[in-house]
C-alpha cells in the first residue's frame, strides 16, 4: 500500500521520481520512487546522523550486496552514502510484506507455508554465503512477490549501531536471538533463530514468543521455548534447531536449506 508523500518528504533523488511512501522504520523511511525511464523502484533514505564508521561499513557492504542472488532478495541498484540524505535504490517489489500477509488473512497453510520457508533460507543462504549478517530478519523484511518471497532490508548497517555494539542489541525484540539480547553482535546463527520465529509466525498467525511488553518479551526469548505443536511436521523439527538458545546448536542457513 503506498501513502501519499508528506510535506518534508523529498521529490527527487540522484534523478529518481518520488512519488509515495511505501513505509517507515528503525532505519529510515521507504519511497516508492520512479527510474527515469519509469520502472518502480524502492527508495530507502536512511537516518541522518551516522557515525563515520557506520559508513565505512555501509559502504563496504553495499558493494557486496550487489552481488546477492536477486531471485530471492530485492537487488540494489544504487546507493548514496556520503550525501547529507543517505539513501539506497533497490529493486521493487509489488506485493505485500508476510507480516501484513498474516495480519490481514491469517496464517500460511501447505505449499504456500513450504514455499515461504524455502525462499526465506535460499535468501539467507545466499546473504550469509556473499559474507553478510542481516541483523534484522522478520516477517516485516519478507515480501511476497508474484514470483516468491523476497527478503529484503539485509545487511544495511543500522544510524544507531557500532562495531562495538555500545547501542545494544540493534532488531525487532520479537525475533532477536538470545545471544543479541545478552550484548553479542549479530551472526549469521541469529539470523537463523529469526528465521525460527519468522516460520512460527507465519504457520501460527502468532509471534513465537508471545506479545506484551519488550521486557517480557526478551525474557521469554532468554528462558521459555514456544509451542510448536501448530508447525506442520516437515518444518517443526528444523523450527526447533532454528530456535536453540545456544547459536553453536542451530544449522547453518545452508544447512538448514538442504
Amino acid at each position: 500500500m503506498v501513502a501519499p508523500l508528506e510535506p518534508d518528504d523529498p521529490r527527487t533523488l540522484g534523478g529518481f521520481r518520488i512519488s509515495g511512501r511505501l513505509g517507515e522504520g528503525g532505519q529510515g523511511v521507504v519511497y516508492l520512487g520512479h527510474a527515469p525511464d519509469g520502472a518502480p523502484v524502492a527508495v530507502k533514505v536512511l537516518k541522518t546522523g551516522l557515525d563515520p564508521v557506520v559508513r565505512a561499513r555501509l559502504t563496504r557492504e553495499l558493494d557486496v550486496l550487489r552481488g546477492v542472488a536477486p531471485f530471492c532478495t530485492a537487488r540494489v541498484i544504487t546507493a548514496m552514502v556520503d550525501g547529507r540524505e543517505p539513501y539506497v535504490v533497490s529493486e521493487f517489489v509489488d506485493g505485500p510484506s508476510l507480516q501484513q500477509r498474516v495480519t490481514a488473512s491469517g496464517p500460511l497453510r501447505g505449499g504456500e507455508l513450504e514455499r515461504l520457508a524455502v525462499g526465506t533460507a535460499t535468501a539467507l543462504a545466499a546473504i550469509h554465503g556473499a559474507g553478510i549478517v542481516h541483523r534484522d530478519f522478520k516477517p516485516g523484511n519478507v515480501l511476497l512477490g508474484p514470483d516468491g518471497p523476497r527478503v529484503v532490508d539485509f545487511g544495511i548497517a543500522r544510524h544507531d549501531e557500532s562495531e562495538t555494539m555500545t547501542a545494544g542489541p540493534v532488531g525487532t525484540p520479537a525475533y532477536l536471538a538470545p545471544e543479541q539480547i545478552a550484548g553479542h553482535p549479530a551472526t549469521p546463527a541469529s539470523d537463523v533463530f529469526a528465521w525460527g520465529a519468522t516460520i512460527v509466525f507465519a504457520a501460527t498467525g502468532r509471534a513465537a514468543f508471545g506479545a506484551g511488553n519488550v521486557a517480557a518479551v526478551l525474557h521469554r526469548i532468554m528462558t521459555t521455548f514456544p509451542d510448536l505443536t501448530p508447525v506442520p511436521p516437515p518444518l517443526r523439527a528444523p523450527v526447533e534447531r532454528c530456535l536453540a538458545k545456544d547459536p553453536a546448536a542451530r544449522p547453518a542457513a545452508r544447512d538448514l536449506l538442504l
